[in-house]
């Protein structure tokens, strides 16, 4: 059975390649019509960091693959040639990465190690598009206040830290938790807007 990408009620100007309700918020604030290509995950919740490499490295890696993924599904379903843009973000403490925590237990250490610490979120954005793929990478550093047990437990009793890297979203409650942040808002949130833009204008969609 052939899958198609979700409708839009304007004819969209690229495919999104990522199923993140934020990252679709944030295209539809900046009036972009969009489309999310629904392509089928790679088993796991997280794609491991291979040997040796850098978390640095590693959130560039998975972006550039989360587009070529898209590529060839677009490519499979046989759909419009638009421009695929795909996105990773990941937490990076002390040079460790902090994926999506895989239950609550994984959430409240990871909270615990990001209390009173500083630590960098990195975005890659890629934008896949007639044969090539045009990468920027938004890096912004983040200062979180020190958590009480009492914060934590009442933050995983939410939702809010599941499926997100570091086991936190910026957007919501966690809000609190932050005394500083030196970088990009959007780009913490998992799609850095500033960046996204040079990439879309890159393959010819213009931007206020």
């Amino acid at each position: 059975m052939t899958s198609s990408p979700s409708s839009s009620a304007v004819s969209p100007r690229l495919y999104l390649a990522s199923a993140s309700p934020r990252r679709r918020e944030l295209l539809t604030q900046i009036g972009l019509a969009h489309t999310v290509l629904q392509v089928p995950a790679p088993p796991g919740e997280d794609e491991p960091q291979l040997a040796g490499e850098s978390a640095a490295d590693y959130v560039r890696r998975t972006a550039r693959e989360k587009a070529e993924r898209g590529v060839q599904w677009l490519l499979s379903q046989q759909l419009p040639e638009l421009p695929i843009l795909a996105a990773d973000t990941t937490v990076i403490l002390g040079g460790d990465v902090l994926g999506k925590p895989v239950d609550r237990a994984h959430a409240v250490a990871m909270l615990r190690r990001l209390s009173g610490t500083t630590h960098h979120v990195h975005t890659a954005v890629v934008v896949a598009y007639r044969g090539e793929l045009h990468t920027e990478v938004s890096i912004s550093e983040v200062r979180f206040r020190v958590l009480s047990e009492e914060d934590v437990a009442r933050y995983c009793d939410s939702d809010e830290p599941y499926g997100k890297a570091g086991a936190y979203g910026i957007q919501g409650l966690a809000a609190t938790f932050i005394e500083h942040l030196s970088g990009s808002y959007t780009g913490v949130m998992g799609l850095p807007l500033f960046e996204t833009a040079t990439l879309l204008r890159r393959v010819g969609i213009a931007l206020p």
